[in-house]
């Protein structure tokens, strides 16, 4: 299975590209490919360096949405729409949604959308064949990128499709020591977004960093 990362040069989407890339085909898409191709050439001396394997590759954003099985959107909230409307190809695709919509105001603020969460957003202007899973919210980017450490935290996973879900479970457990949970619906995403503007608020008034959830 091919994973694609759309926003791949961001920095949770390059975390994810080097992580991802030592356990799987992954292409990594963005609007400009010399970027991609820059977020490849990390991933690749980052794996040299550490003799790992490495299967990566750059292209446009089209390109990973024709090439791969399932689709990482990480990218912030006000850009999903004319990411996702700018490219054609979505049916029957597996979408990961890691987005969390929200605000710096005071403190961090959840700001959902209309329909309610950023996964049912994106329900809404895919095809309705696409397959919708809610994962990877609350990881900080700093931690995808910190490829020396391990991943320890819980990932819940929110969608309708259970044989999408499943599939996108079992990709969480085999990243580092990433723990994937069955969080129900997609309509239950909302509670998953809104847990990273709280962990923000954790972080910065107890002065901590990099804060995550962990169910046991």
């Amino acid at each position: 299975m091919r994973i694609g990362i759309i926003g791949g040069t961001g920095e949770i989407g390059e975390g994810m590209a080097m992580r991802l890339s030592r356990i799987m085909d992954v292409c990594v898409g963005s609007r400009d490919v010399a970027k991609a191709q820059e977020t490849c050439d990390v991933c690749l001396f980052s794996a040299k360096e550490n003799k790992f394997e490495c299967s990566v590759k750059g292209g446009s954003n089209q390109n990973v949405v024709d090439e791969s099985d399932l689709i990482i959107l990480a990218v912030p909230f006000k850009h999903v729409r004319s990411t996702v409307e700018g490219l054609t190809g979505w049916e029957d695709k597996i979408v990961i949604s890691p987005v969390n919509p929200m605000e710096r105001k005071e403190s961090f603020v959840y700001t959902p959308p209309a329909e309610g969460s950023a996964a049912l957003y994106l329900k809404s202007i895919l095809p309705a064949s696409t397959r919708i899973c809610t994962a990877f919210n609350n990881i900080a980017g700093n931690k995808w990128r910190d490829i020396h450490s391990d991943l320890t935290y819980s990932v819940p996973v929110c969608g309708d499709d259970a044989q999408a879900k499943q599939i996108v479970m079992d990709l969480v457990d085999r990243i580092s020591l990433l723990k994937a949970y069955d969080a129900g619906p997609l309509s239950g995403s909302h509670i998953v977004e809104s847990i990273t503007p709280l962990l923000l608020n954790v972080a910065r008034y107890n002065r901590m960093k990099d804060v995550g959830i962990r169910f046991v």
